[in-house]
Order: structure tokens, then sequence, then C-alpha cells
């Protein structure tokens, strides 16, 4: 017998509670955040946590000591995508948490789900070889889960003519 190890209801209010702040939220910080493409994705280089501390003191450094900043790097722009940097962590720190906690939740919740569901389809199973009235129709239909999709006919591939 699975263990049940997760049992939640959402009350009705908690959703909509949930959604508008969420809706909120978004609507709030959308003219702040861009979408990358994936080729951005991988090709920026990229500032984490222990670059952060560099990148502050080369901001630091180069309000102090400007004659080494070069031309083509504007400091208060760089002081802005700085703070931009730490507002925005500010924000997707707690919501990092949140998503991690909404992936477990649903993936244990999906889990037990898929157990009992797989439990049944066995059951299932067993009474439609018994020929228990009713079973097979059941067995079909979630029979077709299980379903391997057929490899494709190989086509044949043209010959070349020869001149």
């Amino acid at each position: 017998m699975q263990e049940n190890r997760i049992s939640i209801k959402i009350s009705d209010a908690d959703k909509a509670t949930a959604q508008a702040a969420i809706t909120t939220l978004k609507n709030t910080l959308a003219p702040y955040l861009i979408a990358l493409s994936n080729d951005d994705r991988q090709t920026l280089p990229k500032m984490g946590d222990s670059n952060l501390p560099f990148v502050q003191k080369a901001v630091d450094y180069s309000v102090t000591n400007p004659q080494f900043v070069p031309a083509y790097i504007d400091v208060p722009e760089l002081k802005v995508d700085v703070d931009a940097v730490g507002d925005l962590l500010d924000f997707f720190r707690p919501l990092e948490q949140v998503y991690s906690n909404l992936n477990d939740t649903i993936m244990l919740s999906g889990s037990e789900a898929y157990v009992a569901a797989l439990a049944y389809y066995n059951s299932v199973k067993l009474a439609t070889k018994m020929k228990v009235p009713g079973a097979e129709a059941i067995y079909n239909d979630l029979s077709q889960r299980f379903v391997k999709p057929s490899a494709k006919p190989a086509t044949a591939t043209p010959t070349p003519k020869t001149a």
C-alpha cells in the first residue's frame, strides 16, 4: 500500500487570492522584464552570485578611478544595470523558493495520483482477463496510454539513374 504523503484541497477563495496576486505581480513587473531567445541564454556571459561582488567592486572602482574606464563604458548605465540586478533578485529569490515548492508539490501529488491510477488500471486489466462484465471497455480505453507508436514503414529510396 502506498503511503499518502500529500492531500491538499485549495479553497476557491485561496485560488482566487493567489491568482490575483500573480496577475498583480505580472502586470507590475511586465514593463521591466524581457524574454531572451534560447541562443541569448546560451551565449550571454552570466553574472551569478559568485560574480556579483566582482561586478560591484568594478562599479565602485570605476567611480573612484575614472581614468581607467574605457570610453565605450557608460558608468551611470553600468550602475543602473547593477541596481536592476539587485532589485530583481529581491523578487526572484522568494519566487524561486515558491516555484521550487510548487514544483515539488505538483510532483508528489502527481506521483501519488499516477501510482493510484496504475493500480486501478492493473485491477481493470485483471478483471478483463477474468471476463468481468464492463471491465473490457475501461481496459481498452485506459490501455491506449501504453500503446507504443508503430515504427514508420521504411520508404524505398529511389535508385539514381546512370547515363
